[in-house]
């Protein structure tokens, strides 16, 4: 069985926040069976030696499938989806999508995304107002007008179905939902609704607000 290792135990502004809701919402998808390991951050869990041993970086998520240890979101997700036969097609040309717009959502579009949530956050340092600006300006040159364009005339990212790349592309977007970023977009902004009103999601979120103690109105 599959065991995943997440928060716990965080910071009251971190919950609902980190990568390994990407992690569940596969696995909930999919219907693997998986248990789940929460690691406790404010006591230190994630620096300890146990979980060193398992995450060389000593970040989340990280899988264990009966002694096959994977990290990263993007790896796991993939790995889930491979081990279902779900959530990616089975011919080389349609996994080949997925794949490349996996690495779309955490190369081109969370490099991005991903700084400007941090400035949000009050963990810009000096010069973040300035920073933002110019990572905001980038956003709508490239990143987002190209989903947009993508997005014309289809339901999801990469293929005719509901793919981990949606996954991995949603979560990302998710990083700028206090924001007004989206709005110039509407296909974009459409995409990510149907992405987060799936009942998987919903449940992952549901998951990870109990076992971080709280509900899903506690998170922004």
């Amino acid at each position: 069985m599959i065991t995943l290792y997440c928060y716990g135990r965080v910071y009251p502004g971190m919950i609902g926040e980190a990568r390994d809701l990407r992690a569940q919402w596969a696995l909930e998808e999919t219907g693997l069976p998986y248990r789940v390991h929460a690691l406790d951050f404010i006591a230190g869990e994630l620096d300890g030696p146990d979980y060193g041993r398992l995450s060389y970086f000593r970040q989340v998520p990280v899988i264990d499938d009966d002694g096959f240890v994977i990290g990263e979101s993007g790896a796991i997700v993939l790995y889930i989806a491979e081990k279902a036969g779900k959530l990616i097609p089975t011919d080389f040309s349609g996994r080949t999508k997925v794949v490349q717009w996996c690495f779309v959502a955490l190369a081109t579009v969370e490099r991005l995304l991903f700084e400007i949530q941090m400035i949000d956050a009050g963990m810009g340092g000096m010069g973040a107002e300035e920073r933002r600006a110019a990572l905001v300006k980038e956003a709508h040159r490239r990143a987002l007008p190209g989903l947009e364009r993508r997005l014309d005339g289809r339901e999801w990212i990469a293929c005719e179905g509901f793919t981990v790349a949606d996954i991995l592309l949603a979560t990302v977007l998710r990083q700028v939902r206090h924001t007004d970023l989206l709005a110039p977009y509407p296909r974009l902004e459409a995409y990510y609704a149907r992405a987060l009103a799936r009942p998987a999601w919903q449940r992952t979120l549901s998951l990870c607000a109990e076992r971080q103690g709280g509900t899903v109105a506690d998170i922004p």
